[in-house]
């Protein structure tokens, strides 16, 4: 969100008003995106105020887990953690749609998203960019890379809670903490149950 105040705290309310409107009209986190965007641009009281957003939507997969797809304006990406198995090593991808605009800013803002499989075991991060914008002790930015490369490095469950407590933990361990507002969401699905043979 650009900006503090009434001012922002209007643009945030119009923002979930819409995003929720719009959802029930039309599936595609792109349109609902759009949607937003033509919102904010005819909204008076918004002004010049813009915003970044994700806006996502979780299907039940048959393989387990669910599909998810994710329509990103000018946000950090989305971090997808999967655990590594016999075929897969263990990582975290950046989930960053080929375009992406920020949301409010401009009449013809182009939005893009992208569809992945949230399988059991896995987990997504969002953060707001008052995540990537800490500092560490030799002053420079934790940034994305170095986000993924904690993320990448933990030996704790892949679970919504721990990952919440882990980046925390990461932030308030720094030398300044964070200088910005940080908001975080996770989602996990729980890992299949192991299946016991019988003799």
């Amino acid at each position: 969100m650009c900006g503090k105040g009434a001012a922002a705290a209007a643009v945030t309310s119009l923002t979930r008003y819409t995003l929720r409107a719009a959802a029930q009209h039309d599936g595609d986190p792109v349109a609902v995106l759009a949607a937003l965007n033509s919102a904010l641009l005819l909204d008076p009281s918004s002004g010049s105020r813009f915003c970044t957003c994700v806006f996502g939507t979780l299907d039940p997969d048959p393989r387990g887990g669910f599909t998810v797809t994710v329509a990103t304006g000018g946000h950090p990406p989305v971090l997808h953690l999967h655990p590594g198995d016999a075929s897969d090593e263990a990582g975290v991808e950046a989930v960053r749609p080929a375009g992406g605009m920020l949301v409010g800013a401009f009449p013809e803002a182009h939005f893009a998203s992208r569809t992945l499989h949230l399988a059991p075991g896995h987990s997504l991060l969002l953060y707001t960019d008052g995540l990537t914008e800490a500092r560490l002790a030799d002053g420079s930015m934790l940034g994305e890379t170095g986000l993924a490369g904690f993320l990448a490095g933990r030996t704790g469950p892949a679970t919504a809670t721990a990952l919440v407590a882990d980046t925390v933990a990461l932030i308030t361990d720094l030398p300044e903490g964070a200088g910005d507002d940080i908001a975080l969401l996770a989602l996990s699905v729980p890992p299949a149950p192991a299946r016991s043979s019988v003799l």
